[in-house]
């Protein structure tokens, strides 16, 4: 009789998903007589190995994949365990690997005469059409429209030879004291004098083809001290990933607990079989890259020969002095001081530390299942000392086990510890492993009980295409454990089978989640939003500024429609955030805090089968605006007639507001009377202009006359409007300084919502 939880069992410590392969495509990345010990996989695509052995003589040598060299020189780290000093060395990459001619050639770049210009100064034998020549290379050099001494023999026309042989090249070899020049178009072969440089252009040629990346390079250790020595070598070297795969069990009671179960796809490509090892899954983000560290480089640096080979003596002529002694002056001494600047290094040693944990990015549980959840795990979920769940009861006499809870629990057996590293959770595997080169092996990292429920979740724009109305399905757990999980899928079984599956980002310790595993076809989501254009509203007044709030609001009304004969039902709306300056105006209750999103609940009763719930959302902000701004009297109105004042306060106020209001009138009154003004000024300057082009005229004196007179009216007009300005700015100052005096004395705060 076939039993599903004795199947499942066998998954118990690791499960080999893959098969060696049958020949070994590609050497090991390193060779080495040590036995390898631990494997340290990352999520950033390296490794790290760690060998242990003992060996005879004063070298160990590495043989290491040329594209491995670079990460191991970044971070071997070679330990004598009985303290003796070490040095390592290495041969050098041969020039022939970064040949000047090679690196003339690129994907679809590159020609002969390139190659050979990059080759100058080698002896070449070449074959053409007039013959064969040799000797060393002098230069490549193009022509253009130049017709070859064969093709000038024939019987072809200028223009022929014009047309087709419009450019080539001429290469110009040294042979003993004489120089041969060879068309290029005419060289049928060019041999190569030196065998070695053939050699070397082969070798480059394989690694252009990516056969020489897998060729391999003695790293030698050399050992002072005894022949002896009792080794341990680390070192860094590209690996993949490892790949995380999760189930969340929901028990079918309905109670507040789940079963998280946590695997890690672990790949073996390294060219070598992982026997007995230490495996350690880290996770995190570290930073990997690539480094060329072998390949030798020059620094360019100035060249000063010529400032020291240009200083010249002046030629002098020597003068007599009629005195008959000399006077000899005082010397003068060329002082030279020398700095050295002392430069000194530290080595910072940073320790282990335990960091806090996580920030939950969904929020916890339901605040109304908490006191039930706690007293329930402290019961049910207490882990032993090796940070396992206690093993759940057995199935009873005579009942046929099945894919539940506690069977799916005791089908898998987990023993890790979790460790924080420098901000990375590392799971060190307590039985060591053997994973054969090119397979695939399944770890089983964590099977531990949480805090878990299932849920309805209504995301914008539904859960796919025809489903545009629709909730999912959704499990929310608590990562309670000290693990941090790392992005993977996510299966779902509840009541004995699977219901869908989801995919998380990384859930940190302490951290809840919420996983879509299936869509809701019943229930029906809907919403609609409104916006308004910015708002102004007075909230405090102190010495003539006032403090106004400014705001935008967004409501949006959720609607949520259960099917006939539902249950009371309770569905989490992922409500967006509008923008980083938002806030929620009320906050609804049980409302959870996403990272650019809300989680908000909508509460359903079977008997009403609808709900609906507004999202209010505005955008607060505060300027200070002057009593004097455009803005300010219908402001004050909508005070004075809304806003939260008692008698006194609102007596005062209106002695304010009429103040205000006078003196925006008189404004306005005057910009009035300033603009007739300045339409006289306009007109009596064309007046002006008119007489002065009649001036000489004899025949205008009645124009002149008619002129004179409206240019009298336009001044006596703008002289009256002008004592109107005058009489109005003093009203005007008289009003101010009483505002002035009763805003001196009036303090306005509006009460917080």
């Amino acid at each position: 009789m076939f039993y599903p939880s004795r199947f499942l069992l066998a998954l118990s410590g690791f499960l080999a998903i893959g098969s060696a392969c049958a020949g070994r495509v590609r050497p090991e990345p390193v060779e080495s007589p040590l036995a390898l010990d631990s494997v340290v996989l990352y999520r950033s695509g390296v490794g790290y190995f760690e060998r242990h052995g003992e060996i005879d003589g004063d070298t160990l040598t590495l043989r290491v994949r040329k594209d491995q060299i670079d990460d191991l020189l970044k971070s071997l780290t070679v330990v004598d365990r009985k303290g003796r000093p070490l040095s390592i060395s290495m041969p050098l990459d041969p020039q022939s690997w970064s040949n000047a001619a090679m690196a003339t050639l690129a994907p679809g770049e590159g020609s002969l005469a390139e190659v050979l210009d990059a080759l100058r100064g080698v002896s070449v034998r070449v074959k053409a059409k007039g013959g064969r020549h040799q000797g060393r290379i002098v230069l490549i050099e193009e022509v253009i429209n130049e017709p070859s001494d064969a093709s000038s023999r024939g019987d072809r026309s200028v223009a022929q030879i014009a047309a087709n042989e419009t450019r080539d090249y001429r290469l110009t070899l040294l042979d003993g004291e004489r120089f041969r020049v060879v068309r290029l178009s005419e060289i049928e072969s060019v041999e190569l004098a030196d065998g070695d440089l053939a050699m070397q252009l082969h070798r480059s040629l394989d690694a252009s083809a990516g056969e020489g990346m897998f060729e391999q390079v003695d790293v030698t250790i050399r050992l002072a001290g005894a022949k002896a020595h009792d080794l341990t070598v680390s070192y860094v070297v590209e690996a993949p990933m490892w790949k995380p795969t999760y189930r969340v069990v929901l028990p079918s009671d309905g109670s507040d607990r789940g079963l998280l179960q946590a695997w890690a796809v672990v790949d073996n490509v390294s060219g070598e079989d992982w026997n007995n090892v230490s495996l350690s899954l880290t996770s995190g983000a570290p930073i990997a890259f690539r480094y060329d560290l072998r390949t030798p480089r020059g620094v360019e640096r100035e060249d000063l020969t010529e400032r020291g080979v240009r200083r010249r003596a002046r030629a002098a002529v020597g003068e007599m002095t009629f005195d008959d002694e000399m006077e000899r002056g005082p010397a003068q001494d060329l002082l030279i001081e020398e700095s050295a600047a002392a430069v000194e290094a530290e080595t910072e040693a940073f320790a282990d530390e335990e960091h806090p944990p996580t920030p939950s990015v969904a929020g916890g549980l339901a605040p109304a299942k908490k006191a039930k959840v706690d007293a329930k795990r402290s019961r049910a979920m207490a882990p032993n000392r090796r940070g396992e769940s206690p093993p759940p009861a057995a199935p009873r006499p005579g009942e046929a086990p099945r894919l539940g809870f506690e069977q799916m629990q005791q089908s898998m057996l987990a023993k890790a510890s979790t460790h924080r590293v420098s901000g990375l959770t590392r799971v060190d595997l307590d039985s060591r492993v053997t994973i054969p080169d090119g397979s695939s092996t399944m770890v089983a990292i964590l099977n531990r009980e949480v805090e878990a429920d299932e849920a309805f979740l209504f995301k914008p724009g539904g859960a796919g295409v025809g489903y545009e109305s629709n909730p999912y399905r959704v499990v929310r757990f608590r990562n309670d454990t000290e693990h941090v999980l790392e992005p993977g899928p996510i299966s779902i079984f509840a009541r004995g089978s699977f219901v869908g599956e989801g995919l998380s980002e990384v859930v940190g310790t302490r951290a809840s989640v919420t996983i879509p595993f299936a869509v809701e076809p019943e229930i029906r989501v809907f919403s609609n939003a409104e916006h308004r254009g910015d708002e102004l509203k007075i909230v405090k007044i102190s010495r003539g500024v006032v403090e106004v709030e400014s705001f935008r609001q967004t409501a949006t009304t959720w609607t949520v429609k259960l099917p006939p004969r539902a249950k009371d039902t309770t569905v989490l709306i992922r409500h967006p955030r509008q923008g980083p300056n938002y806030e929620l105006a009320p906050r609804p209750e049980g409302t959870e805090d996403l990272v650019d999103a809300y989680l908000i609940p909508v509460a359903v009763t079977a008997r009403a089968a609808e709900a609906k719930l507004k999202v209010v959302e505005q955008t607060p902000s505060r300027l200070s605006l002057s009593i004097w701004d455009g803005q300010m009297v219908p402001l004050l109105d909508q005070l004075l007639v809304a806003g939260p004042l008692d008698e006194t306060m609102r007596g005062r106020l209106d002695g304010i507001v009429s103040r205000r209001r006078e003196i925006g009138r008189i404004d306005t009154e005057i910009a009035s009377l300033q603009r007739q003004q300045r339409e006289l000024d306009e007109r009596a300057k064309q007046t002006r202009h008119n007489l002065a082009a009649i001036k000489k005229d004899p025949k205008a004196g009645r124009l002149r006359e008619r002129l004179n007179r409206r240019l009298l009216e336009f001044t006596e007009q703008g002289d009256a409007i002008g004592r109107q300005i005058v009489d109005l700015a003093s009203k005007r100052l008289e009003q101010k300084i009483e505002l002035e005096d009763m805003l001196e004395e009036f303090e306005f705060v509006a009460p917080a919502r």
